[in-house]
Order: structure tokens, then sequence, then C-alpha cells
């Protein structure tokens, strides 16, 4: 037995409360080194009859990855309050037992178990219950539809009529958006995530400069109010994108700053250095990056934290949207981002809060702070597999149960999936222009749980690179559009609204060589995957003695125990 690879931590994703009456354990041990697993528990302070008594539970290997096998217990009971507990380890040859104080031979020679002090209602991770049904569609305003004229910025060119760059305009805009709910509507996504709406200088509206009022060339607020109500009228929910980890350069208090120096009563609202201010050759104040244009808030000062939390609350309370979407959320103080979500959360209590952030996130994602980060690790594993081809199956598998066990199961339910954004080249130009690659993308994300989010045209196979190249004009007229996978893409959707083991189920792969294949449940429905990422035809061997197909033209496969794909080819299938 490798000793040295197991590990368990008696708190964040190790142990956690799934819900109110439920906890999850969980454990790490080395790959393919460990046979069975016991979890032992009881009430400390359990005696004559009273609390829970020494009680086990089988543990289940729910992963492998590269290096460790993932295990998880569950422990169900309305009377769970709090627990001490240790693991039963058995390779065939020897069996030991662990707990705080290390490994010892017999149960009866632990010193110390393992705690989980008090199960509280108050720390159960609580995201909205909608959103783990909710498909979004991120929009780039200014690139999206032109529903105004009368709005458009001077210098605003003809739609379409040159390639995107950082500085040129469309006259994009809110308008535009509601008259386009219906085409919304009928994709079958049911939330829309705008990037910022709020008055700025460029295109993008990341450097905000008035972050009470809308954008001109957008609206103004009785435009987005009847945005969010014509939306919710249409089933669909309303994310905004706020910056409150930098200003841009003209808002008013660091203009403040630059005419008054250090006389300036909103000096403190940034990180300045040293007086006078200077933006070159290097800033003298901290900002995004090294952009002299976006300076970095204090938001531990007490006037600037409180500017911004208004205006989180403003925005609820003024047009109902019904979530934030908060950029560079990773370089903003943990402090601000827990009296944030109290705030919001007093007035709107389902509220979805999805930070920026690209890497490993569990410290924002305790039930404290976010409900959700914006889930690039998925991303790069599923491109790496699919797109570019760069990995293995076997190490496709092994990075989604990696990807799986970096969090609580509760945290994955409302993950923020996604393909691509404004900040990502679109995932036709990661294909190589291959559209077979971007359909299996597609089902791969919609038939993963989660909360998925398309990217604005990628849906009818718009291409583009890096920013600017992926934040093109969005394409209207039908004979440029791919209305194939338009087609594809609206019949995932619909799958996955009409089979909740899509959405909600928790995925189990199948340990196969040719193709990948994973089953999904969720109540009484079962559902089986297939996917042949491969240029060459493929023939897939299953267990279940009756399935019928849900894509792939709706043929039946109900005698048969194989089916072939071809190149590129898939199967929804249903037990």
């Amino acid at each position: 037995m490798f000793k040295e690879a197991v590990f368990h931590r008696p708190k964040n994703n190790f142990v956690y409360a799934y819900n109110s009456e439920t906890l999850h354990v969980r454990i790490q041990t080395k790959k393919d080194d460990i046979n069975s697993i016991v979890l032992h528990f009881q009430d400390p302070f359990a005696f004559d009859g009273v609390g829970i008594e020494h009680s086990t539970v089988a543990m289940t290997r729910i992963g492998t990855g590269s290096l460790y096998d993932y295990w998880q217990g569950e422990i169900s009971s309305p009377h769970i309050m709090r627990i001490e507990y240790c693991f039963e380890l058995s390779d065939g040859e020897e069996t030991c037992f662990f707990g705080e104080s290390g490994f010892c031979g017999a149960y009866e020679e632990i010193k110390n178990h393992f705690r989980y002090p008090y199960l509280h209602k108050a720390d159960v991770f609580d995201a909205p219950e909608w959103v783990k049904e909710t498909v979004w569609y991120q929009i780039f305003p200014e690139r999206f539809a032109n529903g105004d004229p009368s709005n458009d910025p001077e210098g605003t060119l003809s739609w379409g009529s040159e390639p995107p760059s950082e500085t040129n305009f469309f006259g994009g805009d809110l308008e535009g958006i509601i008259q386009k709910l219906d085409y919304i509507k009928d994709l079958g996504v049911t939330g829309i995530y705008l990037t910022p709406v709020f008055k700025a200088e460029s295109n993008h509206k990341y450097d905000t400069i008035d972050y009470m009022e809308i954008d001109p060339q957008f609206g103004d607020k009785e435009t987005l109010k009847r945005l969010v109500k014509e939306a919710h009228d249409k089933g669909i929910r309303v994310m905004l994108d706020a910056v409150f980890n930098h200003s841009g350069y003209y808002f008013k208090p660091f203009q403040d700053v630059l005419e008054n120096g250090e006389q300036s009563k909103y000096k403190d609202w940034f990180h300045i250095h040293e007086f006078p201010v200077k933006t070159e050759p290097v800033p003298n104040y901290d900002t995004f990056g090294f952009t002299y244009t976006m300076p970095k808030f204090n938001t531990q000062n007490p006037e600037a934290r409180e500017y911004l939390l208004k205006v989180a609350r403003y925005w609820i309370e003024e047009c109902d949207i019904d979530g934030w979407r908060l950029d560079v959320a990773n370089e903003v103080d943990h402090a601000f981002w827990i009296d944030f979500r109290k705030t919001v959360r007093d007035i709107k209590p389902d509220l979805y809060i999805v930070g920026e952030i690209w890497h490993d996130s569990l410290p924002w994602l305790q039930g404290d702070q976010f409900d959700a980060v914006m889930n690039y690790p998925f991303t790069s594993r599923v491109k790496d597999y699919f797109a570019y081809r760069s990995i293995s199956l076997a190490e496709f598998r092994e990075g989604i149960e990696e990807l799986k066990f970096m969090y609580p199961q509760n945290v994955h339910d409302v993950a923020f999936n996604l393909l691509g954004s404004h900040d990502t080249p679109r995932i036709l130009d990661e294909c190589g222009d291959d559209k077979e690659k971007v359909k299996l993308l597609f089902l791969f994300q919609l038939a993963f749980s989660g909360s998925p989010c398309l990217y604005y045209g990628d849906e009818i196979a718009m291409f583009g690179g890096g920013d600017p190249g992926n934040r093109a004009c969005m394409v209207w007229d039908e004979e440029s559009m791919d209305l194939e996978l338009l087609e594809f893409v609206k019949q995932l959707l619909h799958l996955r609204k009409e089979h909740k083991a899509l959405s909600r189920g928790e995925i189990g792969f199948h340990v196969r060589e040719d193709c990948l294949a994973f089953e999904k449940h969720y109540g009484d429905e079962t559902l089986f995957v297939v996917i042949n990422n491969s240029d060459e035809p493929g023939t897939f061997e299953f267990d279940h003695e009756h399935f019928s197909f849900l894509l792939l033209n709706g043929e039946s496969v109900e005698e048969e125990k194989a089916i072939s794909l071809p190149p590129k080819g898939y199967a929804i299938l249903k037990a």
C-alpha cells in the first residue's frame, strides 16, 4: 500500500455539506493502489442511543486521474449535526485505518479522528436552483444587432462592412438585442449574459466612466428595463457584467485625482504609489495589467467600497437583473466579495454570481462569495481533446475526473461551463475550420452537468481568432449562416431540456480505447453518450440490452449489442 499518496483534509472539497441533510466525504489515493475503502463515522458525543452511533458506509471510487484515485462516501440523515470519522483502507493484502493522527492497524488504535464539527444550514453552498436548468448566451452588445441607428456613435461603420478592430464601432445596442429575443428563445437558451453596458470610452466597455448610466450608444435605463422585462416574459434571465477591479481612465473620481493630486478626496479610492500621478513610461499607480487607462480600485477604502456595493444594489433594484458576472474577480480582496454577496442576496436571494477566474477557484467557491466562475479549466480540457487533439482519450478522461474532484459536487451543479468567449478565439477557429469538430465540442458541453454558455455566433459557425477577431458583427443573413449547425445546436438544447439526466446527472465514464463513452443518471433516467473523436469509423459495444437513439435520425438499435459510428460520429441513447 502506497500510504504516501493517501490524502484527506476535513474541509473544502474533501468533506462538505451537499445539502442540509447530506455530507460528502472524499479521500485521494494512489492510482490503482487501493481496492476498497470503508468510512467509519459517529457522533463524538453519542451515548445511550442519542446521536449517530458508530456506523460504516462503503466508499465509491468516483474518478481516476493521471496519478490518483478519488473516492467518495455519502452520509445522509436528517439527524446529522456533527461527526468524527476515519477510513479503513485495503489493497487486498493489507488493511489499515487512517485518521487525523495518521495510520494504524486497528480501529481501536486510532488516537484522533477527523472531525466535521457541525452542519450549519448557513454554510451549505446555496446557488440558485434555476441555474441548473439554464443555458446561457453571451452577447457582446456592440456587435450583436443595431436596433436603433439614432444612437450610433460618430464614425459608426455599416454593419459588418469591415473586420472588427479595437477601436471601430458598428452600432450594436440594447434595442437590437430586444428585437432578436425571438431568435434567442427559438435557439433554446434561457439566459443572456451581456458584457458591460455602462458608459465607457471603448467598444468593449470594460473601462467604465459612469457605473450608474447605460452607455448612450446602447440606449438608456428604460431600454435596459424593457430588455429585462421582455426577456423575462419569454422565460429568459439576464446577467450583467461589472468591473469592480478597476475603473476607466475618465471615471470622475480618477479624473479628480489627476487634477487635484494628493488633495483629492478620492486619492485613496485607488492604489497611488506617489504624486504627481504619472501614466508613462509605466503608471505609478496599480492598474489592470499595466494599462494606464484602467486604474485599480482600492476596495479596502470604505468610501470606494460603499460606492461599488451601491452600484451592485442599484441595477438589481432598478432593472430586476438576475445575475452579476464580475470581471478580474481574483484580483479583488475576499472581504469585499463576502460583503458583495450579502448585499445582493439581501435584495434578490436567487441572484447568480459568477466571477472571472481562469484557474483553480476553490477559495471563492465556499458558499460565501461566488456561485460559479468562468470555468476555463473545463474549456481547456475539452479543446485539448476535441479541437487540437493534443491529448489522448485516456488523458482526457483523467483530466475531467481531476476537474470533477477539484470542487464539491454542488459547485459543479451550477458551474459556468463555456467553450469560448470575448477573450478567446472562436471555437471554429480553434477547430481549424472543421465544423464536425465544433459539433463534438457542443455535444460534450451540453451533455455535461452545470450551466453551459454559448458565445454569440458560434452556433452559426462564425469564424475569428483572438481579440478583436472574435468580436465580429453577428451574421443575420441566413444565406451566410450555417443553418445545419444551428439546427444541430437547437436539437441538443431541446434534448437537454427534455432529459434532465443531461443537465443534472453525474457523468460516469466507460473505459474504452476507441470511443469516448459515458453514462448520465438522474432519477429513473439513464442516458448513454458515445463520441468517436477520430477520422476513422468506430464501433462501440455496450452492455445494456435495450437502447433507442435520441440522435442520429432516431434509428432504433434495441436489438443490437454494438453501434457503428462514422468519423467524428456521435450518439445519445436512452436505456
